[in-house]
C-alpha cells in the first residue's frame, strides 16, 4: 500500500520543484518561443499528474478496503462491468484528443511559422534558390557548420567553415538549414527549444530567435553510433557586433594564403 502513496508524494515533489529537485526539469530558456514550448509541457504534465494521482489514490483505497486481514471470504470474480469498460476507454481517448488539439498552435508557431529565407546565388529574394543564414551539416561524430562568406551569400565559394561552434546574434530571427552526412542525427539546443531530426537526403529548416547572450549547449539526441557520445558543440549568441568581428576572424584565418616560419638561430 505505501507504493501509490509514495509514488503521488514523488511526483508532487517533483513536480513542485522542492529541494534538491529544484531547476530539474528544463535548462534555462533563452529564446522567444521557448515559454510556448515550456508551457505546453507544464499543462501535459499536470494534466498527466491529475490523473496519476486520481489513478494512486484509488489504488490505495481499494488496497485498503479490500486487504485480506479485513475481508476474510473467498475472492468472488465476475464478469465485469460493460458500460465502465466503455467509460474508460472514452476517456482516454478523449484527453489524448484534446491534447492534440490544444497543442496546435504550439506547433504551428515552432514547426510552420518560418520566416523568409535569405535570397540565393541568383541574388533574387523568393526563388528555388533561396537559402538560410547558416547551413549545419550532421556527420559522424560531429556537427559541419557552414556561413555566407563577404557577398552574404550562403553556398558560394567564400563561404566560412566552423565544426562545433556555432555563433549566432541576439534578438534576431535565425534559420538554420539541417543536413546529414551519413546516418540519422538529431540537431538538439536544449536553451533554445529546438530539436530536429537530421535526415540523410533531406534539407530541413529550424529556426528560433535567441534573446540573451552567452554561450549554450548542442547535443546530438538521436543514437548514431560508437561515438554518439562525443557528438556535441557550443553554441554562443552575442551582439551583431561581436557577431559579425568573430565572423571576419574565421574568414581571415580560413583565407591565409602563405604562412611564415620564423627560425631558431
Amino acid at each position: 500500500m505505501a507504493v501509490p502513496i509514495l509514488g503521488v508524494a514523488v511526483f508532487v515533489w517533483a513536480a513542485n520543484g522542492w529541494y534538491p529537485m529544484y531547476g530539474h526539469w528544463l535548462p534555462k530558456d533563452v529564446s522567444a518561443h521557448g515559454h510556448v514550448i515550456d508551457g505546453l509541457f507544464d499543462f501535459i504534465l499536470y494534466l498527466t499528474g491529475a490523473v496519476f494521482i486520481a489513478t494512486g489514490l484509488t489504488l490505495f483505497v481499494f488496497l485498503w478496503r479490500y486487504d485480506a486481514a479485513r475481508n476474510p471470504q473467498p475472492v468472488k470474480y465476475s464478469h465485469g462491468n460493460h458500460t465502465l469498460e466503455v467509460v474508460w476507454s472514452i476517456l482516454p481517448a478523449a484527453t489524448l484528443l484534446f491534447i492534440a488539439i490544444y497543442q496546435m498552435n504550439t506547433w504551428a508557431q515552432v514547426k510552420l511559422e518560418r520566416p523568409p529565407l535569405l535570397p540565393g546565388p541568383d541574388r533574387i529574394e523568393g526563388t528555388a534558390d533561396d537559402s538560410a543564414m547558416v547551413e549545419v551539416t550532421g556527420r559522424q561524430f560531429e556537427w559541419r557548420i557552414r556561413y555566407p562568406g563577404k557577398d552574404q551569400v550562403l553556398l558560394t565559394p567564400d563561404d566560412l567553415f566552423t565544426v562545433n561552434e556555432l555563433h549566432l546574434p541576439v534578438d534576431e530571427e535565425v534559420v538554420i538549414a539541417l543536413k546529414s552526412e551519413d546516418v540519422l542525427h538529431s540537431f538538439f539546443l536544449p536553451n533554445l527549444r529546438v530539436k530536429q531530426d537530421a535526415v540523410v537526403g533531406m534539407k530541413q529548416f529550424v529556426w528560433f530567435k535567441p534573446v540573451q547572450e552567452g554561450s549554450f549547449d548542442i547535443v546530438c539526441a538521436e543514437l548514431c553510433g560508437w561515438g554518439h557520445y562525443k557528438m556535441k558543440g557550443r553554441i554562443t549568441i552575442a551582439s551583431r557586433t561581436k557577431f559579425l568581428a568573430w565572423l571576419d576572424e574565421i574568414d581571415r584565418a580560413q583565407n591565409v594564403d602563405h604562412y611564415s616560419v620564423e627560425s631558431e638561430e
